[in-house]
């Protein structure tokens, strides 16, 4: 079994790095940026955000059965990323765009390059994670490159959570006045410009090796039969949708956090640039470090305690440290970085987990059915990713306005008690029913050992005894 080098486990890692910068502008940013730059409601954008994810993540299926069905001289997955490169960079940046419209027709302007980028990140992202279940067949090889996609995954999201604002503000200085629709638009043709280049080396460094069954012939019907009786995949499905709720709420509503619920943002002044540089920028900044380090040690738990119990540990923990969370005041600086810090490395355990586990399911499938569809099976975890983030979005956008938030006023107290529940009880159930979905997990490290080894005789065409669960 052939291992992989670091360079190519690097070059997978650049995709990621690519996708989270603009995962991370949509999470953290979209929602603030259409309610306090583009000028629409809360209530209107969460609303959009549930109409345009839900037809996204219904996407998310199609693409992977298409990119299944993809065959050229370069493989099913890797081709995406060359032909997806520029149109994702250029739908970025026209959904950071404030055009000069009434409010009704800068909604449907907002609903259609919103949809419009979703499509295209969908052709990129699913090719892209379906890439991991067939560059390697070896379990821990896996879970070694899920954790490089990762760190660099997380190292993106660290790059515009440290620049994002302080960009901004640069960017969008006009003779000392500041033009934010400028700022966000040329902020974001910075991320597009360096998202297409990563894409190009991940295209360029990357290989797939696993190949479907010889036999095996195009027949969608099954590989959805297949798929509606694999119980660890609708599980996972379970988990991941609610693991993505806890992050994106939290995410969604740090900024209103530090700009509402704080008497000032401003940390410090960056003397180079002058432009001051915000406690919600260090704090998540400080979330993404804290997600590496769990990042780094999923793979050192898991092979100690398996995937299933690391997982399950790491989501129960984020669930009691949320919940502390509510219960600190806005002077107590250090104890809300200290368990941001905290609940994100759980957070960080849980990511490349999530993602070796897809794989796993899909070498399930194909020993329990001879059929192999990686496509489809990944597009469930983009899915679900999608999913959560869409719930979570939305419901965001919705408890700010049910507690009453309007856009750049003082807020009542009842509308400061829902952002700091956004920040800490609410995310906390999300990570509790994550968890509680791991519980009902079968696909232990020990049975998908057995797999992986029946999997590699029958490929090499050797007799095996198949005894599903």
């Amino acid at each position: 079994m052939e291992k992989l080098k670091l360079k190519e486990k690097a070059g997978y890692g650049f995709g990621d790095f690519a996708s989270s910068m603009f995962w991370k502008m949509f999470s953290v940013y979209l929602l603030f940026f259409y309610t306090d730059v583009f000028g629409i409601s809360a209530a209107v954008v969460g609303t959009m955000f549930l109409v345009t994810r839900i037809f996204d993540g219904l996407n998310d299926p199609i693409m992977g059965i298409l990119a299944d069905r993809t065959n050229t001289k370069w493989g099913k997955f890797r081709p995406y990323l060359l032909w997806m490169a520029i149109p994702f960079a250029l739908f970025g940046v026209l959904t950071f765009t404030t055009p000069d419209l009434t409010t009704s027709s800068k909604i449907v302007y907002a609903y259609v390059t919103y949809c419009l980028m979703m499509i295209v990140y969908t052709a990129v992202n699913v090719p892209y994670a379906s890439l991991l279940g067939v560059m390697t067949s070896d379990l821990k090889d896996r879970t070694s490159l899920a954790s490089f996609r990762f760190i660099f995954a997380f190292a993106g999201s660290i790059l515009v959570l440290a620049t994002a604002e302080p960009l901004v503000e640069f960017l969008g200085n006009d003779q000392g006045v500041l033009n934010p629709q400028k700022g966000w638009q040329q902020t974001m043709t910075i991320y597009g410009i360096i998202a297409a280049i990563l894409f190009y080396g991940t295209f360029h460094l990357t290989r797939e090796r696993i190949q479907p069954p010889k036999e095996q012939k195009t027949a969608l019907k099954a590989d959805l039969r297949n798929l509606a009786k694999n119980a660890p995949w609708f599980i996972l499905l379970g988990a991941g949708i609610f693991t993505l709720i806890f992050n994106s709420i939290r995410d969604g509503s740090t900024i209103y956090y530090f700009k509402y619920y704080f008497d000032t943002q401003e940390a410090f002044q960056l003397p180079l640039l002058n432009v001051p540089l915000t406690f919600s920028t260090l704090y998540l900044v400080l979330g993404q470090a804290a997600n590496i380090i769990g990042v780094v040690l999923a793979k050192p738990i898991s092979d100690a305690i398996g995937k299933k119990r690391t997982f399950m540990a790491a989501m129960f923990m984020a669930t009691i440290l949320s919940c502390i969370f509510f219960l600190f005041d806005a002077d107590q600086l250090f104890f809300i970085f200290l368990f941001q810090f905290l609940i994100s490395i759980c957070a960080g355990i849980v990511f490349p987990l999530l993602w070796s586990m897809y794989a796993d399911i899909a070498d399930y499938s194909e020993w329990e059915t001879g059929r192999r569809a990686t496509g489809l099976i990944f597009s469930s975890s983009s899915m679900s990713q999608k999913m959560g983030w869409t719930l979570g979005g939305a419901l965001t956008g919705w408890i700010l306005a049910y507690y009453g938030f309007e856009a750049n006023i003082d807020q009542t107290e009842e509308a400061k008690t829902g952002i700091r529940l956004m920040m800490s009880v609410l995310p906390a159930l999300g990570a509790l029913l994550s968890a509680i979905f791991m519980i009902f997990y079968r696909l232990d490290d020990k049975f998908m050992i057995k797999i992986n080894k029946e999997l590699t005789l029958r490929r090499n065409n050797e007799p095996t005894t198949n005894n599903p669960l």
